[in-house]
């Protein structure tokens, strides 16, 4: 017993962290404008759990989040009207400059934690946080196929939480992978398509 406490004592954030994440993917795929909230919170927690664990893509990403959660608080409101964006597909021209900014994205990323950084797995972290920040974006544009690039983004993460040593982590990304198969059918069912 004194060791469980022990663990959930030194290990709180990531725990906390990982309870407003889940609530946050409950709200994403509900199409509750209310889960920027959750994200803004849970990211906050994670720029520390991941800032320890030298993973700093990903905590680069928790404060791009930050920012994200009330650019899509605001985007999903719309102003003062407060009616919510519709769901729609991602355009074959848009998935064009998805793709070059990933690859932007990435060489960034990469070049950053291998030469300023004590990263111990930047190509890993680099491809996890470009897809992680497209992912985000299209997200907060209301674009149907985040989703999908939340599988490949959570999927990945799995791996790299294991290795890292982040068991409260791993199993939110699990979760994640699961429930990002389930937000997408779910939004197939009200999308818009154009």
């Amino acid at each position: 017993m004194d060791k469980v406490l022990n663990y959930l004592q030194v290990n709180w954030v990531e725990i906390t962290g990982s309870i407003l994440s889940l609530i946050y993917l409950y709200l994403s795929i509900r199409q509750k404008v209310s889960l920027w909230i959750f994200g803004f919170l849970a990211s906050a927690l994670y720029v520390v759990v991941f800032f320890d664990s030298k993973l700093y893509a990903d905590m680069s990403l928790q404060l791009y989040y930050l920012v994200v959660s009330v650019y899509g608080w605001i985007n999903w409101k719309r102003g003062k009207e407060e009616k919510e964006l519709p769901a729609t597909v991602t355009t074959n021209k848009m998935w064009l400059k998805l793709a070059l900014a990933t690859v932007a994205i990435y060489f960034i990323y990469y070049l950053v934690l291998l030469y300023f950084t004590d990263s111990s797995i930047p190509k890993s972290d680099s491809l996890v946080g470009a897809l992680s920040i497209i992912a985000t974006w299209m997200l907060a544009r209301k674009l149907i196929e985040n989703w999908l690039v939340w599988i490949v983004v959570d999927a990945l993460c799995v791996g790299l939480y294991v290795y890292k040593g982040l068991y409260p982590t791993v199993i939110l990304f699990v979760i994640y992978t699961v429930m990002a198969v389930v937000g997408y059918f779910q939004w197939r069912k009200t999308i818009l398509y154009k």
